[in-house]
């Protein structure tokens, strides 16, 4: 397989503040122990998913020890971005100090977003339209007061700069498979604030069909097997569907453990598998090979053959890992909560 292009950065944000599954139910009158994570993300009153991902991007630009002028490209993935009508790339690029020469992209497809954002850059980087190119996940995910999706829209971003393939990166993306279809099982009209989602497409037809569609795609064209990834991270809207798909697709809890994290930090949409990805990035050594499937309603999947380089112990001390933000939290009630979403007034 040809290399399509390395990992030189990576880094990832998570707000400070938390709110306890638990403390969700106990406003609805609903058992703590039927919850399905046990606490998530907050984004702070000073916090969207603009603010998150350039915290990201500076710990990924930090690891790539890059002048970040020489960046060329900047695309996000995100569905829940501060304006409807107004680019979330041009205020990050110039935040980072990266040159007005760029290509800005802001992208949307659900929690699918972050993964594509990726690989876009990737092949630009692969075609030589570029030298090196920055793709951030980012969301500040939307949950209606009351509805099952407010136990795990949370907020959190990762960021990967990409460059050519070389020996001294973080790791190598050494092949990519995307599988899409008409699925309708979550959306949200414009001008609506929260979405909404179908039931009965949830899981098998949608999550479930993407995601082993994308991740078998990817095998029977690279004649890679389950024994060959030291890692797996899956879109992770909850802890048991990963953990469903990976045994259905024959991957064991220590390869999915490491990379699965909803159950502390909820659902980051477009951040969700990036920061999986990113945690795993974290623990690996040179040689290991992850693999890393996205799922985004609507509906589709990218999947991702990464090899980690020689480069990751070195550039892995140059910023904060992700334990540091997952450690470093401050615990709130559901009127705080309400008001920091903005659902009451400040």
């Amino acid at each position: 397989m040809n290399p399509l292009a390395s990992i030189l950065g990576y880094g990832a944000y998570l707000p400070i503040y938390r709110i306890a599954s638990a403390e969700i139910a106990r406003i609805y009158g609903r058992s703590p122990d039927r919850t399905p994570i046990k606490e998530k993300t907050v984004p702070g009153l000073d916090e969207d998913s603009l603010t998150i991902a350039y915290e990201a991007a500076k710990n990924a630009i930090k690891r790539a020890d890059v002048n970040p002028s020489e960046i060329e490209a900047v695309y996000i993935g995100s569905e829940s971005p501060p304006y409807a009508v107004k680019p979330s790339g041009t205020v990050i690029a110039e935040a980072l100090g990266i040159t007005p020469k760029l290509y800005a992209i802001d992208m949307e497809f659900a929690c699918r977003a972050g993964t594509t954002a990726i690989i876009s850059v990737a092949s630009m980087v692969n075609a030589g339209v570029i030298k090196y190119g920055l793709a951030i996940g980012t969301d500040t995910a939307q949950g209606r007061p009351g509805d099952e999706l407010e136990y795990t829209a949370a907020a959190g971003a990762a960021a990967f700069v990409l460059s050519k393939p070389r020996k001294d990166a973080v790791a190598m993306i050494e092949y990519t498979y995307s599988y899409v279809t008409d699925t309708p099982d979550f959306w949200r009209r414009e001008g609506e604030k929260f979405p909404r989602h179908t039931f009965r497409f949830t899981g098998e037809p949608a999550y479930f069909a993407h995601i082993i569609g994308a991740a078998k795609g990817l095998m029977e064209e690279t004649g890679l097997k389950p024994s060959d990834f030291t890692y797996v991270v899956f879109h992770q809207p909850n802890v048991k569907f990963p953990a469903r798909v990976a045994k259905r697709l024959g991957f064991t809890k220590e390869q999915y453990e490491l990379g699965l994290l909803s159950g502390i930090i909820g659902n980051t949409y477009a951040a969700a598998s990036p920061i999986g990805l990113v945690n795993v990035l974290d623990h690996a050594k040179p040689g290991d090979r992850i693999l890393v499937v996205s799922f985004g309603s609507g509906s589709g999947s990218d999947a991702l053959s990464i090899v980690v380089e020689d480069g990751i112990e070195e550039r892995r001390k140059k910023a904060p890992l992700l334990k540091y933000y997952i450690n470093r939290k401050k615990t709130v009630d559901y009127a705080i909560y309400l008001r920091f979403r903005e659902f009451i007034l400040r």
